[in-house]
């Protein structure tokens, strides 16, 4: 597995949306942007899933997964593997934590199920002559 270093996880974390890429078993891409999301450690990433559908499909065919973020001109790229998960103690405190955000700002929302990654790999997508280049 890769981990990620300090600058990574505090991208992750400041940007409000990130963007998960799915594909079906014969390689039809579904991109989605993504809210709800945590760091579990260095290795591993929880999206909650609200609305999913395609992307859900595409996750019981194919477990791969890439997420992309950035702020201005910095950006990483991080590939993996991901389960889901519908119970247990990461997805209780997810719905309740998800639960709550909704009633916040008066719109119900309600956790589906948990993505939990496994990190595989870490690019740099910044411009310029690291992009694309692998970082961990």
């Amino acid at each position: 597995m890769a981990k990620m270093n300090e600058r990574v996880k505090e991208m992750l974390t400041a940007q409000r949306t990130i963007i998960l890429a799915t594909s079906t078993n014969d390689g039809v891409p579904n991109v989605v942007p993504i809210h709800s999301k945590n760091i579990i450690d260095d290795e591993t990433i929880l999206i909650s899933n609200q609305f999913m559908g395609k992307t859900l499909a595409n996750l019981r065919a194919n477990p791969k997964v890439a997420i992309t973020f950035w702020d201005k001109i910095e950006g990483y790229q991080i590939k993996g593997d991901c389960t889901y998960e519908t119970s247990g103690k990461l997805y209780e405190e997810t719905a309740e934590f998800v639960e709550t955000y909704g009633k916040s700002i008066k719109y119900p929302l309600s956790s589906k199920g948990i993505l939990i990654i496994k990190i595989t790999g870490i690019y740099n997508v910044s411009p310029g002559p690291h992009a694309g280049k692998k970082i961990a």
